[in-house]
């Protein structure tokens, strides 16, 4: 028996299977991305396929009607093979991982980010020094009356360039080296590492290529971003992203560890990162340079907890089971080649420390960009993504704690939500009389909508409270020709009717997708509220606030605070510093002062357990309503 997918934009891709096979799982086998938040589950409804040919056995879902179940279309994780057949897999369900985007590096605005960090943490006495070196050496032809090892010739020319004692040659160095200094006729490029009085040589090659390359990863649970940079001079070479390779085991750390806890499914995971997702994005970065990944003496990475344990196949599940401890928080001694990066294998894979089961090396890394350890003013750092992540603090102390906001900010728990892809609306205003949207849709102007992004929903969910037509609880209060109610009185607001969309359907947003919203954006604020009760402070007592994260970028910060998600301080006190993750990473990639720094931050941080802590709760209870239960936290929340 076969099931043939047929991938909107992509070559079909065809599988053997056995009759009652699910097919979600079919796809995981054959690695057609189905986008699947929930992991299969059921909940999400975005795992929608349409059947061509051949017969599923599919149960109805609410999450799709009886007009497009007699057209096809099937939830793949409820549907199981009963013949061959034939499925369509929609762009809006495939596309996100496999589109890379390498950055315009012409773009002042992409260069100003790293330069503003090398600057700022120069200014915190952080030297940008490494101990990566490249070197030319030439050495006199071997003869009849000079019989001296290659070995040696090769040592005491590497002395006498760099000045060092001892030259350390590794076997996979060693294996190549007689081959490599004849075929260049014994001048050769050597680039590797000072330690102390020793050189360890990683690589000898073509006296043409120079280059010595650092590159920095940061590993978010959607998306993953890199850059490449010059070890010598700190210039960015190439920065480019990708959708993370395991989103299709779910959209959150917690089914992924599930996932990885079946048989088998600990190397899916790790190679869903590294073979489907970090090879091809260095691939692509060292062609657009014209650089030899072997080139790449060092990696730094920067991922939370979870996607750290999945990164380098160890197992998570205790990450997720009380008492909540991670197999590790720092790694030393990692090297490309046990990962089988596209690397010199001989680099040193530096990861960024954890700090708890649930704050990663994101965090340290990002506390790192941000500057907090060395500010006097008490700072807030919140980095919003699939999970929101926050540290509060100044030079004399650092406090973090993690929230589990679930999907919501990246569209998922929500019926018409989507990432940031073309056709998302990312912004939106709402006319208080006509009840008519004004959108803003990411992609090439005239673009029609296929879903809603975080910032829109934020956006979305504001302006219909601003206008009242939601009230606190986020039920509808007024009627209108946007306002339609289903046979059971649930109410939604239709951003998109079927005529206006892309897909042809209705795009809109229901009484349970606020609901949903609703409880994402109080565990963020009562996160923030019970981080600073643990110290004896409050609200009034931050001094500013540090938004980071691919959400952050696209985010009306009045609209945040006016729903309740961001506390309500004066707006002058925020400031958004982008992926502050990668930007860590960035520094600790180019200095070993910076990466001494980050393991300081990590060690001197303390992990506030939100789900033991007292209170919380109660706390987070309160934040489920817009703005808030307690109304004097929110003077400045707006509605007409």
């Amino acid at each position: 028996m076969k099931v043939t997918f047929q991938i909107e934009g992509a070559s079909p891709v065809s599988i053997e299977c056995n009759a009652g096979d699910n097919l979600l799982e079919l796809a995981r086998r054959a690695n057609v991305a189905i986008d699947a938040p929930c992991s299969g589950n059921g909940s999400c409804g975005k795992c929608r396929v349409k059947l061509i040919e051949g017969e599923l056995e599919s149960f109805k879902s609410r999450h799709i009607s009886d007009e497009e179940y007699n057209a096809g279309w099937r939830l793949s994780c409820n549907a199981k093979v009963l013949t061959d057949c034939t499925v369509w897999v929609p762009d809006i369900a495939s596309a996100y991982q496999s589109r890379m985007k390498t950055a315009d590096l012409s773009s002042p605005k992409e260069i100003a980010i790293f330069e503003d960090c090398q600057a700022d943490l120069k200014a915190s006495g952080i030297e940008f020094t490494n101990c990566f070196r490249s070197v030319v050496i030439s050495m006199a032809e071997p003869t009849l009356d000079d019989t001296m090892p290659d070995i040696e010739r090769f040592t005491w020319a590497v002395q006498d360039a760099l000045g060092v004692a001892k030259v350390k040659v590794p076997f996979a160095v060693m294996a190549k080296l007689a081959t490599t200094l004849r075929s260049y006729h014994w001048n050769v490029c050597v680039k590797g590492e000072i330690q102390g009085d020793s050189f360890l040589c990683m690589e000898v090659c073509d006296p043409e290529d120079t280059a010595i390359v650092g590159c920095a990863i940061d590993i978010g649970t959607t998306t993953v971003t890199m850059v490449l940079v010059d070890l010598e001079n700190g210039k960015i070479l190439a920065k480019g992203s990708s959708g993370n390779g395991q989103i299709r085991y779910g959209a959150d750390v917690i089914n992924r560890i599930i996932e990885q806890g079946r048989p088998g499914g600990r190397k899916k995971l790790q190679d869903a990162i590294v073979k489907e997702t970090l090879t091809p994005i260095i691939a692509n970065l060292c062609k657009s340079a014209n650089l030899n990944a072997r080139s790449i003496l060092r990696l730094c990475v920067a991922a939370n907890t979870t996607m750290n344990h999945l990164f380098v196949g160890v197992d998570a599940e205790p990450v997720r089971m009380e008492p909540y401890i991670p197999s590790f928080f720092g790694w030393e001694g990692l090297l490309a080649g046990d990962l089988k990066l596209p690397a010199n294998p001989l680099a040193p894979v530096q990861i960024a420390p954890n700090i708890g089961s649930y704050v990663g090396g994101d965090i340290t890394a990002g506390t790192l960009a941000a500057g907090l350890w060395d500010k006097d003013e008490m700072s807030l750092f919140i980095d919003l993504g699939t999970n929101g992540e926050l540290v509060f603090g100044n030079r004399d102390f650092l406090m973090s704690c993690a929230c589990s906001a679930g999907p919501a900010f990246e569209g998922g728990d929500i019926s018409c939500g989507m990432r940031a892809t073309d056709g998302a609306v990312e912004a939106c205003t709402i006319d208080k009389d006509t009840m008519e949207p004004t959108l803003t849709v990411v992609g090439d102007e005239g673009q029609r909508v296929v879903g809603i992004c975080g910032s829109g929903i934020i956006d979305i969910i504001s302006e219909l409270y601003r206008c009242g037509i939601i009230n606190a609880r986020g039920l509808f209060d007024r009627e209108g020709q946007r306002v339609k109610r289903d046979q059971h009185g649930m109410g939604r607001y239709v951003i998109a009717f079927p005529e206006e969309s892309e897909t042809g359907r209705e795009v809109s947003i229901n009484e349970v997708d606020i609901d949903n919203f609703i409880r994402a954006k109080g565990a963020i604020f009562s996160a923030i509220d019970t981080l600073l009760k643990s110290v004896d402070m409050d609200i009034e007592m931050i001094d500013h606030v540090y938004v980071a994260g691919g959400i952050g970028s696209g985010i009306n910060m009045k609209n945040a605070v006016n729903i309740g998600m961001l506390p309500d301080v004066d707006l002058s006190k925020y400031s958004y510093i982008g992926n502050s993750s990668l930007t860590g990473a960035y520094a600790m990639v180019l200095s070993n002062q910076a990466n001494a720094k980050c393991a300081e931050v990590g060690a001197n941080m303390t992990y506030l357990e939100l789900s033991t802590y007292p209170g919380y709760m109660d706390s987070f209870v309160a934040a489920c309503f817009i703005p808030h239960t307690d109304r004097s936290l929110f003077p400045n929340s707006i509605q007409e």
